[in-house]
């Protein structure tokens, strides 16, 4: 090979060498790394803002502050006093039942109630559950001289109140309630009538509330006595012998002026007559004067207990009675004009600004009038029409008790005159254990002149005793010892001893 052949030979070997292909790479050799893209630059960070300041945090409430929340939240109802007495032991509350809101936005409706378990015996057989001011049987029969002992349940009620929203300052609303008392079959068993109470209606109206007058229309409580402010508290059903105690039917008009010391409520209604057949309904008026700032602690029947501020309420009724002539087949109608005036009272003895214990409070409530029997429960003083001539039957359109015929013949009302007096006393420490007694009387001084003499009574006393444990804020006790007598129109005296047990939840 010629010498310049071997030099171009030797340069073509080196090359291959130092730069092989891909395809003739030899193995385990790698491809030198390109040198890689310097990334971009990140982003400029907006500036750090400054720290917030910490929050200001108040310093914890004092107890006096605690306790006037407290206390401003059961004088507005929207706690218990029991709950209240509760909170300020330090205790968790055990609260009842949450009232029900529902339906939707701004209806406001509320389920209220109790469900109440009585067991009742008395030393004679002249009374069921609810006494009132029921005829006592005589001593010297079988029903006054043999005791009888009675479960209850029938006096549980269920209520609704119901509040629309507020359109142009009107307020509009409606209530609902009624419990298990219901009148049942005259041919109804002690089983059937112990235990399957019918419903029975308390109340149904609907309230209109304006800036000028308060308008109430259908069945609820009346305004003579100016119920229910001023009913007595007790163990047994309610009302008690010589409490005005009656609800009708009605349309009322109320107006409340209200000022720092003092606020008068006046108020007019046209009642359902106390007669069907008559032709003018009742006419009722009140007048009634509460001191905001002197209040006392007090429970009205057995379930509601309030703080409610001292007061004097007059009312009147004046309705008119007509009824057939005294005959066999009567043609003109005779009438009478029968009248009621009821002064009632609560007296704060000992205040309750700030706590429930040692709470001491007067209800008294005087009442007289002509035709009234009806305002209270179960009263005819014993009361009954005189014969007809010759066995003739007079069909009477009116209840016994308030107007009818003597014997000869002239149409008259029976006259009654009552007064009651209640004390209640909340024992220390928390006031969940508290007394009550009450003491009435009613008198008439005309109803022998309308039947007979052995049947008749002219006088009724009460003397009560009860005493209440709550046991939490939902779940009540209570037992009551009560003395009931009356004198018939032949000067014998009938008496009954009643005790009383009952449990109550109250929601």
């Amino acid at each position: 090979m010629r010498p310049w052949y071997r030099a171009v030979a030797a340069i073509l070997a080196v090359t291959t060498v130092a730069a092989p292909s891909a395809q003739a790479r030899p193995r385990g050799v790698t491809r030198p790394a390109r040198p890689a893209t310097p990334p971009a630059p990140p982003p400029a960070l907006p500036p750090t803002p400054p720290p917030e300041p910490l929050p200001v945090i108040d310093p914890p409430a004092s107890v006096a502050q605690v306790e006037a929340t407290l206390r401003l939240l059961r004088d507005k109802g929207l706690i218990t006093p029991a709950e209240h007495d509760e909170a300020l032991a330090g205790r968790s509350v055990p609260v009842a039942a949450p009232l029900k809101r529902a339906v939707a936005a701004k209806w406001d409706t509320t389920l209220y109630g109790f469900v109440e378990a009585d067991a009742i015996i008395d030393s004679s057989q002249s009374l069921t559950e609810v006494a009132g001011n029921t005829t006592l049987a005589r001593p010297d029969t079988y029903a006054g001289s043999h005791g009888r002992f009675e479960y209850s349940v029938r006096n549980s009620r269920l209520g609704f109140r119901v509040h629309a929203p507020e359109f142009y300052g009107l307020r509009a609303g409606a209530v609902i309630e009624m419990d298990f008392l219901g009148n049942q079959a005259p041919n109804a068993s002690e089983l059937v009538t112990a235990t399957a109470g019918l419903l029975r209606l308390r109340h149904l109206n609907l309230q209109l509330e304006t800036p000028f007058v308060d308008i109430l229309i259908g069945q609820s409580w009346q305004l003579f006595g100016w119920q229910p402010y001023f009913h007595a508290g007790a163990v047994s059903i309610p009302g008690i012998p010589g409490e005005i105690f009656s609800r009708a039917a009605q349309i009322r008009l109320s107006h409340s002026f209200h000022t720092n010391p003092v606020n008068v409520d006046v108020a007019v209604s046209l009642a359902r007559a106390p007669q069907r057949d008559a032709v003018d309904p009742d006419g009722q008026a009140g007048i009634r004067l509460t001191i905001n700032n002197l209040r006392g602690l007090r429970t009205t029947s057995a379930t509601h207990t309030n703080v409610d501020s001292a007061a004097l309420g007059i009312s009147a009724a004046l309705r008119r009675f007509s009824l057939p002539e005294f005959v066999a087949a009567p043609q003109r109608a005779v009438s009478t004009i029968g009248w009621g005036v009821s002064i009632d009272a609560l007296v704060p003895i000992v205040p309750v600004p700030d706590r429930r214990a040692w709470a001491l409070t007067l209800q008294g409530s005087y009442v007289r009038g002509a035709g009234i029997a009806d305002f209270y429960t179960a009263l005819t003083g014993g009361v009954s029409f005189p014969s007809l001539p010759l066995g003739a039957t007079y069909n009477a359109n009116i209840d016994r008790g308030l107007a009818l015929f003597d014997r000869n013949g002239n149409l008259g009302t029976v006259d009654w005159q009552s007064f009651l007096i209640g004390l209640q006393f909340y024992l220390p420490p928390q006031g969940r254990i508290f007394l009550v007694t009450n003491y009435s009387q009613i008198n008439s001084d005309n109803a022998a002149a309308f039947g007979d003499p052995a049947q008749v009574f002219t006088q009724s006393r009460l003397a009560s005793a009860s005493l209440f444990l709550d046991a939490t804020a939902a779940f009540r006790f209570g037992i009551e010892y009560a003395f009931m007598q009356q004198v018939y129109a032949d000067d014998v005296t009938a008496s009954n001893h009643r005790g009383w047990l009952s449990a109550f939840f109250l929601f």
